[in-house]
């Protein structure tokens, strides 16, 4: 038994209590000293979570998003503690994206429309904060205009697109802001689009990203901080926060969090006819390891989880299931690869990038690295299945693409004009340009104890010296490595851009690594195109590249879609400016049937493989039961 402090104060609602977050990297946050909240809350002994505290039958756990000890739940900050760092637990997005049908799945909006100019949403009547005031068009707004006054919130990259976010009534007309008002409220949000930058796409993923916050309690505190987001930042939002979601925080240690069900969240009866959700408290314990998780699945004490598990086919009689039932067991999504800096040699010369393209053995990081929990792997940057699979071209990557064939490899390596040097045993001593200079050694960096990526990592190195290229592992901390992916301090880095299924989907994958916006030189930070491949200061500049990604996102017609997507694959396949390597999920989804039914997979595909809490997933809570033992 640990000792905890429950955050469901006795305050009267809308107070709120905070102390001051220490500032450290997430993964390494230092212990807070809990002692100072106990005058403020209503402190309970808690069992560990095998039950105990929290009655078995009511409560359902979960993990894979808290890896240390909780911080803040500030929904402000870019990283805040589970649950907020999930979507529509606490608060809530306008929409969900369903990665299944690629539909959007009304939430705090109950409709949107795309136009030529603009975006528009409409709010459900019915949305409630939890202190009874309704989720309005100038919360909305508001939320998004954040990111226009502070640049270092995850919205603020929106508004190069955007024009304005305007609250308008049902006659249309822009409504001045009222803070308290609770009828007449206008439930319109228009967002008008730049004209020179003109990206609906974009718009669409941050209505189902953007968790909305209400504007009658940011506002005034943000004022009552002299507008100093940094000193709002230090907020911990642990005690009583207004927000529009199911759950609300309830108790947290450094051992687990806890939220408890808001029996009187809107949509119950707005979304859900009328019921509540089954599970009463979510419980997310904190484990330091993969092992541990997938330890505590095979015993029942987690009921889902968003972990790798290695070799899940073998926690099968122990009743861990996953989506699919047969290899590859998940839904692929994403793309983990190798980043390529494109401002070091010899990874300037495209024959190198081929090379290395053709050199990497990825059946073996398929099986061997993940556990089989892939599709086989296809040149280019669009999923040759699902949702994606309309814009995918086998021709195309039969002619242009790049897979294992070593001698393919060498032949590319010889007409970039490299020659390796092999020692008697085969072991590659080094590797000379065609003027018979010595090449650099090229160091594949990957954070340490990532244990899938590590692997991968391992493979691709040893794949690459057999044909001879000279690479090399190198681990580093995990606060050290995004550092080095944001700043180019890097050869070649693991990394998974745009993961997450999205309404924007393939063309941001190809925006994230292609783009040429806001580039800028080693050293300063790039959140995309983080290998500065195709510099608009450089000679061989291709104007082409960020044409596609400009129209793209406008384009209504599909034959012309069609085509600008072959078009733009076929370039990445030419010029190989980064190494993807296997599919995976965006997020794993293992689950126990131990204690909980009906819970999502192929076989009963009612939702995405999301845990509760994540997305769409969090719909799961209304219609898993209990099991009776």
């Amino acid at each position: 038994m640990t000792e905890t402090c429950s955050v469901a104060s006795k305050l009267p609602r809308g107070t709120q209590s905070f102390v001051r977050r220490v500032p450290a990297v997430r993964l390494l946050r230092t212990a807070l000293a809990l002692l100072s909240l106990l005058g403020q809350a209503d402190c309970r002994r808690d069992a560990d979570d095998a039950g105990g505290g929290f009655p078995r039958g009511e409560t359902f756990y979960v993990a894979g998003w808290q890896w240390g000890e909780p911080a803040s739940f500030n929904p402000l900050l870019s990283n805040p503690d589970w649950p907020v760092s999930t979507m529509n637990f606490v608060y809530e997005t306008l929409l969900m994206y369903d990665s299944i049908t690629g539909k959007m799945v009304p939430l705090l909006a109950e409709s949107y429309a795309t136009h030529a100019e603009s975006v528009e949403v409409t709010l459900n009547p019915a949305a409630r904060w939890n202190d009874g005031k309704p989720v309005t068009a100038w919360d909305v707004a508001y939320t998004f205009e954040l990111g226009k006054r502070y640049k270092s919130l995850n919205i603020a990259p929106i508004w190069q697109y955007l024009k304005a976010v305007r609250a308008l009534n049902e006659a249309g007309k822009e409504v001045p802001v009222e803070l308290n008002a609770t009828e007449g409220y206008p439930r319109r949000v228009v967002f008008e689009l730049n004209a020179e930058k003109k990206n609906p796409l974009v718009v669409l993923d941050a209505l189902q990203a953007q968790r909305i916050i209400p504007r009658h309690v940011i506002e005034p505190m943000l004022a009552a901080h002299g507008g100093n987001l940094d000193d709002f930042d230090k907020l911990k939002f642990d005690k009583d926060a207004v927000s529009s979601g199911p759950y609300k925080l309830f108790s947290y240690s450094s051992e687990k969090i806890a939220v408890v069900r808001d029996d009187n969240y809107w949509g119950n009866q707005a979304l859900h006819g009328g019921k509540r959700p089954t599970v009463k408290f979510v419980v997310h314990p904190i484990y330091k390891s993969n092992d541990h998780f997938s330890i505590a699945l095979q015993q029942g004490r987690l009921d889902a989880s968003s972990t790798f598990v290695p070799r899940i086919w073998l926690k099968a009689k122990k009743g861990v299931q996953s989506w699919l039932s047969k290899e590859p067991f998940f839904l692929s999504s994403a793309m983990p690869m190798l980043i390529v800096n494109h401002k070091r040699a010899p990874l300037t010369n495209v024959h190198m990038r081929r090379a290395m393209a053709f050199a990497i053995n990825y059946k073996d990081i398929r099986e061997l690295a993940v556990s089989g929990y892939s599709e086989p792997l296809k040149p280019g940057l669009i999923l040759p299945f699902g949702l994606e699979q309309k814009y995918f071209s086998d021709a195309d990557t039969q002619k242009y693409g790049t897979w294992f064939d070593p001698e393919r490899a060498k032949a590319e390596l010889k007409a970039g004009g490299y020659t390796p040097r092999f020692g008697a045993d085969g072991e590659l001593l080094e590797t000379l340009d065609e003027s018979g200079r010595k090449v650099p050694t090229v160091f594949v960096k990957s954070p340490t104890g990532w244990s899938d990526w590590e692997s991968i990592v391992r493979i691709s190195v040893k794949s690459m010296r057999a044909v001879g290229i000279d690479a090399r592992e190198r681990f580093v901390d995990a606060s050290l490595f995004w550092n080095a992916l944001f700043e180019g301090d890097f050869d070649l880095i693991m990394n998974t851009p745009s993961s997450a299924p999205s309404p924007s989907k393939p063309w941001s994958r190809f925006e994230i690594l292609m783009t040429t916006q806001d580039f800028a030189p080693l050293g300063d930070k790039m959140y995309k195109n983080m290998g500065r491949f195709n510099d608009p200061k450089a000679p061989g500049y291709i104007p082409r590249i960020d044409e596609l990604l400009t129209r793209i996102p406008s384009m209504t017609d599909e034959g012309e879609l069609l085509a600008a997507y072959h078009e733009l694959n076929v370039i990445f396949m030419q010029l190989q400016p980064d190494l993807p390597l296997v599919y995976r999920p965006d997020a794993f989804y293992e689950f126990s049937a131990k204690h909980w039914s009906n819970m999502p997979s192929a076989a009963n595909p009612y939702l995405p493989p999301l845990t509760p809490g994540d997305r769409l997933g969090t719909n799961m809570l209304w219609a898993i039961e209990p099991v009776t033992h």
